[in-house]
């Protein structure tokens, strides 16, 4: 889960029943730090893996949490009246990019998912379990954590034994998994519900756009109506399977929905270092061999003052002094910071390319160097696209900007191509330098295609010579099981039946006639070109007859390697 916290004492709790009885109901559960550990709620708590509408994995791998409460009522205590957090409480204060992220996420799911209605204050109620709401708002412009936040790791010992799944690409580790971000998914559960909530391309889960999308995905899964106590139940026990993480998510959720403001992000102090023991005995500390036991001291008598001439100076002895030190003690040196990127390099196969219409299979990707050439990260690079080919970037647009992660690599979001077959450039500029750098990626968008190529159809073609065939010859295009439109299409005549006698045009036997004021024999051809509508139909002009009898085939292939051949079979007249 989330980084781990403290319980912090809240003034005057102490001193009432209510706040002592929900301490209490508390006292199972963990309190989870930045980068220590502490164990969760135990297994004999949690709902068995595989109980209706949970998953195995939980999303955070059962990790711990922060076990505050929101404050409290009780008698003698100052309280508005009824039970509404004070305007402007500390407690009930949510940073802004934060609470933005949270109602973002919640209006996202109401338009996809409408269903579920899932609220934001139950998103804030699990951020503010899982990681104090992102460390207090630290977040940089783009909702990112400058750092990770990360769980403890997930060997077996106190918490889920989960081996590595990820390659130590969202956790750092190799080994084992750990929770990751403001929302703690494990990279397992992230891999499933991951979402990009920003926009940029990315599904980070170290993004609070990203991981509150996510969240409020995961919690709306199975169908659920939040509405209902039950669904509601089953998503936040399907997050961290404890039942005191259920009750301590709805005292959170209970809160924010009567109230809950808005303020800086960073402003709130980060929470703290664990200073509980998660409900475990602590060890005693240990003796080292050889050391003597400290001996009770024995009450006795006072000692008495010594008197004058019994051999004891009259005079105190001054305390022994110690020497100034002659050496300054060390001092820290400030925090360096990282030089700044000065280049990128291209990190693409070849040219960018895709049929008109389909989603482009690479993404451009590029890595920012600082002047030594080693990767600069959370350096800002911009994605634009140019061309007249109409593509933009998922989601519809010609420019983004994504930051690069600690391998200094931006990749843009994937292309979707254009109607119009041409040449496009993606230009990479690299922001927050003097003199902007800028690297241009070529593209190509080409002729679109089909996969599969049919007559409407079954009559036999059969006509007598010099005359017409009855009717025009009707097929249909379609790429991936959907209609292709503006596919070219060749029509070829060959002679023969049999494919041995050759592709070639034939050079007499049935034809087409092209458009033109020229005379008939003029206009005769055996190959032409053609394109499908927008609904992928193909409809072949008309075909005529010479006065040569016997059988051909048509031959008629899209691109894209979509093929039909038809036979043709002309007959003396009657």
């Amino acid at each position: 889960m989330a980084a781990l916290f403290g319980r912090r004492m809240r003034r005057g709790a102490a001193s009432t029943a209510v706040a002592a009885a929900a301490m209490a109901a508390l006292s199972a559960s963990g309190a989870p730090s930045a980068v220590g550990e502490q164990p969760a709620a135990s297994a004999a708590e949690r709902p068995s893996a595989g109980a209706s509408g949970q998953e195995d994995p939980s999303v955070t791998g059962d990790s711990p949490y922060h076990t505050d409460l929101p404050p409290l009522k009780g008698p003698g205590r100052n309280d508005p009246p009824d039970e509404t957090p004070a305007t402007g409480s500390a407690e009930s204060g949510i940073p802004a990019t934060v609470l933005d992220a949270y109602r973002k996420a919640e209006a996202s799911l109401a338009a996809s998912n409408p269903r579920c209605r899932v609220p934001w204050e139950l998103l804030a109620a699990i951020g503010k379990v899982e990681s104090g709401h992102a460390r207090g708002g630290r977040l940089d412009t783009n909702g990112t954590t400058p750092s990770p936040i990360l769980g403890p790791v997930l060997n077996g010992v106190g918490f889920a034994n989960i081996s590595d799944t990820d390659g130590g690409a969202y956790d750092g580790d190799t080994l084992h998994d750990r929770a990751v971000g403001p929302m703690q998914f494990i990279p397992q559960t992230w891999e499933s519900w991951g979402r990009d909530g920003n926009g940029d391309g990315r599904r980070d889960p170290n993004n609070i756009y990203d991981a509150a999308l996510a969240a409020g995905s995961y919690l709306c899964a199975h169908d659920r109506d939040l509405t209902v106590e039950r669904d509601l139940h089953q998503a936040i026990l399907g997050y961290n399977r404890s039942q005191e993480y259920l009750r301590t998510v709805l005292h959170w959720y209970d809160y924010y929905r009567k109230g809950a403001h808005e303020v800086p992000d960073g402003s709130q102090p980060a929470p703290g270092a664990p200073t509980g023991t998660g409900g475990k005995t602590p060890s005693p500390a240990p003796v080292r061999p050889g050391t003597p036991s400290p001996s009770p001291t024995k009450p006795g008598k006072p000692t008495k003052p010594a008197k004058p001439g019994d051999g004891s100076s009259s005079k105190p002895t001054p305390p022994p002094t110690t020497p100034p030190p002659t050496t300054p003690p060390p001092t820290t040196p400030p925090p360096t910071t990282p030089a700044p990127a000065t280049r990128l390099v291209d990190l693409g196969d070849g040219a960018l390319s895709a049929p008109a219409g389909e989603r482009f299979a690479e993404r451009p990707a590029v890595r920012a160097e600082r002047a030594d050439k080693k990767p600069a990260a959370q350096a800002k690079v911009r994605f634009t696209l140019t061309g007249e080919t109409g593509t933009t970037f998922e989601g519809g647009a010609t420019t983004v900007t994504v930051t690069t992660k600690a391998d200094g690599v931006a990749k843009a979001p994937a292309l979707l191509a254009g109607g119009k077959p041409g040449a496009l450039t993606v230009k990479a500029t690299l922001l927050g330098t003097t003199e902007p750098v800028t690297l241009g990626l070529r593209g190509e968008v080409t002729a679109p295609r089909a996969d599969k190529l049919v007559r409407t159809d079954e009559t036999e073609l059969t006509c007598e010579a010099g005359a017409t065939f009855a009717g025009r010859i009707a097929l249909t295009a379609t790429r991936d099981g959907q209609a292709a439109p503006g596919v070219a299409a060749t029509a070829t005549v060959l002679a023969g039946a049999d494919p041995a006698d050759g592709e070639k045009a034939a050079d007499q036997g049935p034809y087409f006639l092209t458009p033109g004021d020229e005379p008939a024999e003029d206009r005769r051809t055996r190959e032409l070109t053609l394109t499908t509508d927008a609904r992928g139909n193909l409809l072949l002009p008309e075909l005529h007859t010479d006065d040569t009898t016997g059988t051909f085939r048509l031959r008629v292939e899209t691109t894209g390697g979509a093929v039909v051949v038809l036979e043709l079979k002309v007959t003396d007249p009657a």
